[in-house]
């Protein structure tokens, strides 16, 4: 690794991410719900475009992954494109994103955080390391939110998309998750499964099936891609999971580390410009106003730039032999809503083309261990 090209990636992350409009967090004052933007939202798709809701049948869904071939009828690997998205809160940006997908036949990632599977009556459940009980920067939520997020995701599973976790609390920066060890993300991730277990049967004020088991989650992303990669991979070892999605990388083909597949949020050169940042919609509003909300009349100008950043990354894989990409995006609206419009009109132009697969990571992982890594052959 270029000592160059390793500063650029890491400068990129310093610029941080969050799950909720910057400026407007709670700064772990009791919420019961994780703050909006007020730009204006993405369209919502018809109903009828939408796979039909069954909600919880009394047991959690089961995941369910496809198989793919080692090789296409071109010779190459297929050409994953891998999209994850951070928080996964809002409802009305899972009825677009399920429905994005459902139109292609994507899967997706979505990595949640536990707060928003959890009544802010009962925060207090909820101890985090170095804070007080029922912190959190993103909030809790109402029952009602719970409920409705509960059918959402036994729904999404039942799809075929992975619910990863973005653990709980969200806790950044010099006070966040940095100086945890491997017995204190333990504890995080124990406190993940009891909100999961229990938040929707305490919202009902019954006994209501969660919408997943927590057992068959298997990566996660940690808050604002910080923390001790070795304390936490080594809690993420002792519970069976099988990929890591917080660290930067680069356009490769994946490799385990510390007994995991690495899935890194990739540098990637900005449309247009000299600049390197990451494949997270953060870093990418970041790079282009330095996370400042632009004017209204700049928005078409900058979604296209974000749009013709993909682009150029799907076509950098295809020149090195098909190595996977590893798009980031928040449950958000930044900037009048560039980002999403923009990541939804890249799905919808990509994941069709006939060496293309938009997979989850945990589809991906499966392909990996299938065939020992990437079929022989590969360039990298």
């Amino acid at each position: 690794m270029h000592l160059l090209a390793a500063a650029v990636v890491v400068a990129a992350v310093l610029v941080g991410c969050a799950d909720i409009e910057p400026g407007t967090q709670p700064n772990g004052q009791p919420s019961v719900e994780p703050s909006t933007p007020t730009a204006t939202p993405t369209p919502t798709p018809t109903p009828s475009s939408t796979p039909k809701p069954t909600g919880p049948q009394g047991v959690a869904a089961a995941p369910v992954t496809r198989n793919f071939p080692a090789r296409l009828a071109n010779g190459k690997p297929p050409l994953f494109v891998v999209i994850s998205f951070d928080g996964a809160g809002d409802l009305a940006l899972w009825h677009h994103w399920r429905t994005v997908a459902h139109q292609v036949d994507a899967r997706m990632t979505f990595f949640l955080s536990g707060p928003y599977l959890y009544p802010a009556d009962h925060r207090t459940d909820y101890k985090p390391p170095f804070k007080r009980p029922g912190a959190s920067d993103i909030g809790w939520s109402t029952p009602a939110s719970v409920l409705a997020r509960t059918t959402i995701l036994h729904d999404a599973i039942a799809e075929g998309h992975e619910i990863g976790t973005h653990v709980n609390g969200h806790f950044c920066g010099l006070k966040g998750v940095g100086e945890w060890t491997t017995a204190q993300w333990t504890a995080e991730l124990n406190a993940f499964d009891q909100m999961v277990r229990t938040g929707p049967g305490l919202a009902a004020g019954k006994t209501v099936a969660p919408p997943f088991d927590p057992a068959t989650v298997k990566g996660m992303r940690t808050p604002c891609l910080e923390g001790n990669r070795a304390a936490y991979r080594r809690a993420m070892g002792y519970r069976g999971m099988v990929y890591d999605a917080s660290a930067t990388g680069y356009l490769r083909w994946p490799k385990k580390v510390d007994g995991l597949w690495d899935f890194p949020l990739q540098d990637v050169r900005l449309a247009g410009t000299t600049k390197n940042t990451l494949t997270m919609d953060y870093n990418l509003w970041y790079a282009q106003t330095k996370a400042k909300k632009a004017p209204v009349a700049q928005v078409p100008q900058l979604r296209a730039q974000v749009l013709a950043t993909y682009r150029q990354q799907l076509a950098r894989s295809r020149a090195k032999g098909n190595p996977p990409l590893f798009l980031g995006n928040h449950f958000n609206r930044w900037n009048n809503s560039v980002y999403s419009d923009a990541l939804t009109a890249f799905v919808k132009e990509t994941c069709k083309q006939p060496d293309v697969r938009c997979v989850s990571n945990i589809e991906l992982a499966g392909w990996l261990a299938k065939y020992a890594g990437v079929p022989s052959g590969r360039r990298s």
